[in-house]
């Protein structure tokens, strides 16, 4: 069914993320037009969003005026206004919902933004009797650790048997999941646009593995000019994904700088395995209580690592982790690094 309404426009709602630093540097991103135009481009499958036409991408301010805690929610959205080839005066409202957690009752909210998101449309353009409404689209783009399994549509939550009566008078309301840890490595590497490269930062490497991808973000940027201030909250995440993962990366002006810093604390670091390598060999044989001094500075060294990757390591843990044998320790000191979580770092071997 076409939708025939004055404006043509490709309405594009993006809701930062709910932890602080993520939230503002999201919300950065996805204020600028080519992050947008890479997402929708890259990422919807193109026969939901076909005619689209990028050139006229705009930007405009959302305006809620429910007094319900959801509407002023997102009053601090971001709205890009696409238009749609199909015909003048098409458009579609596509909103994009960030989530580092899952919500199990995603689809619920779903049908509560655009039921705000409508009534803004029929209030702004004062609709009136047998004028259509304009499609929506929502996308849920999901940056957690554990994959999403919550329902994609409201039809899932609703305790009635399909068979019912009342089945065909209830609310049929769905999402687009794009779980940004569920692509594989190598379908997103094939990809050479600025939004893939987000997501493969979003997904889990060791410290040697986002060296190399920050020499393709380096590339990227290379060969795309103007795109500074992209560039600047890039290097933000950058630091952000090292941090994750242990590696604390101090100043630095642009990702040049950044990628200089990172190999000289990659370097640093061989050297300082390579010494502690070297000092337990010669240390064989000598008195139990020169071993006794290497595990506990090695024990140390281990939760200091733990609580740059993973936050503060609680007190039975050091109390664990101070009692441990020198091999234990090295081997859960091995496994902090490239762990996805502290429990992986303490499994037992099999």
């Amino acid at each position: 069914m076409q939708v025939e309404i004055s404006t043509s426009a490709l309405h594009v709602c993006v809701r930062p993320l709910p932890v602080p630093d993520s939230d503002s540097l999201y919300h950065r991103l996805f204020s600028h037009p080519r992050m947008v135009e890479g997402l929708v481009r890259d990422f919807v499958p193109r026969k939901m969003v076909a005619g689209l036409d990028f050139s006229g991408l705009q930007r405009v301010n959302p305006k809620f005026h429910s007094g319900h805690r959801w509407a002023r929610r997102r009053e601090s959205d971001v709205i890009w206004r696409l238009p749609i080839r199909e015909g003048r005066g098409f458009y579609l409202y596509l909103l994009i919902e960030f989530q580092t957690v899952r919500d199990d009752w995603m689809a619920v909210r779903t049908q509560v933004y655009q039921g705000l998101l409508w009534q803004q449309v029929i209030d702004e353009q004062k609709l009136q009797t047998g004028a259509r409404l304009p499609p929506l689209l929502l996308l849920v783009l999901y940056n957690g650790e554990r994959r999403w399994r919550a329902a994609t549509r409201t039809s899932e939550l609703i305790a009635l048997s399909p068979d019912s009566t009342l089945w065909l008078w209830q609310p049929e309301v769905r999402y687009c999941l794009l779980d940004m840890g569920a692509f594989p490595k190598d379908e997103l590497a094939r990809r050479s646009s600025l939004v893939a490269l987000l997501f493969r930062l979003e997904q889990r490497h060791s410290p040697g593995e986002l060296k190399e991808l920050l020499d393709e973000v380096i590339g990227w940027f290379r060969q795309h000019t103007g795109c500074e201030r992209l560039q600047g909250v890039f290097m933000e995440l950058i630091r952000e994904a090292f941090a994750d993962r242990g590696v604390r990366l101090s100043g630095g002006g642009n990702l040049l700088e950044v990628k200089s810093m990172l190999a000289t604390q990659l370097a640093a670091w061989k050297a300082q395995w390579f010494a502690e390598g070297k000092a337990e060999g010669n240390a064989k044989g000598r008195a139990a209580g020169r071993a006794e001094g290497r595990a506990e500075g090695k024990a140390e060294a281990l939760i200091s690592l733990l609580a740059g990757r993973f936050g503060a390591v609680n007190p039975s843990q050091q109390k664990r982790i101070r009692a441990a044998k020198l091999a234990t320790l090295e081997r859960w000191f091995k496994r902090a690094i490239v762990a996805p979580d502290l429990r992986s770092v303490f499994k037992p071997q099999r």
